[in-house]
């Protein structure tokens, strides 16, 4: 077989899945760990530093391409996958034969994706298209001569709104159903099924398809809410 025919096969889909999916993990790990700057005192001017960065770092741009790049490859592949998996009406995905939790994982896969894909168009015409293209009202800090982007304003303005708050809130559950059967399946497709640290795949697997997501969730409460950890200054990158 060569490479062609591995990757147009259901067994080199699953591939290019577990690996854009593998990618896109951690994205939202760096993701996560930079929003979570919102949760602390001086959160605003921590946030938008974080942002700065992100946005000004050549190496960190370059991956962008890249992101964006997996994001769309994964997309298709799902699709794909979902498509061939209908015609042969073979069992979706699953992550183990006769665990009907995992079944409904693997039937849902399709309407979860759909879900987030609509939940990240939104967030990029939020947060990403005006910070690229629109144009978003710009602060500086103390003696700082940098003139920052004041994404954390766009975000308090974005979730003003109860119904954007909630439809977050959404996305960030159908992605957590998402990542409860995408990380098991991508360990099985790439072969980590070792039974000696399978155990400990899964442990991770679910910590992170639960604790990721709620960090997202609690994002849009914190600003809706006005609430702050009050850490005494904590920075978690800046």
């Amino acid at each position: 077989m060569n490479w062609s025919q591995l990757f147009s096969s259901s067994i080199g889909k699953k591939i290019v899945m577990a690996l854009t999916g593998v990618f896109l993990v951690i994205f939202l790990v760096v993701h996560c760990y930079v929003n979570a700057n919102v949760f602390f005192t001086n959160g605003a001017e921590n946030f938008n530093r974080a942002a700065h960065f992100m946005g000004t770092n050549l190496l960190i741009r370059v991956t962008e391409i890249g992101l964006f790049a997996g994001f769309i490859l994964h997309i298709v592949q799902g699709y794909k996958l979902e498509l061939h998996n209908r015609g042969s009406r073979k069992s979706r995905y699953a992550v183990s034969a006769g665990n009907k939790t995992s079944k409904w994982y693997s039937r849902s896969m399709a309407i979860l994706g759909t879900l987030i894909l609509l939940f990240l168009i939104m967030h990029l015409i939020h947060f990403w298209v005006p910070s690229r293209f629109t144009g978003l009202p710009e602060v500086q800090y103390g003696n700082d001569a940098t003139i920052y982007h004041n994404l954390y304003l766009q975000m308090q303005n974005t979730f003003a709104e109860p119904w954007v708050v909630i439809v977050y809130i959404l996305g960030c559950f159908s992605l957590s159903w998402h990542l409860l059967h995408g990380v098991q399946s991508a360990a099985q497709t790439l072969g980590w099924t070792n039974k000696s640290y399978m155990p400990m795949i899964k442990t991770i697997g679910i910590s992170f398809s639960i604790i990721v997501p709620l960090i997202f969730a609690l994002m849009p409460l914190f600003i809706y809410f006005g609430w702050e950890l009050n850490t005494g200054g904590l920075t978690l990158l800046f």
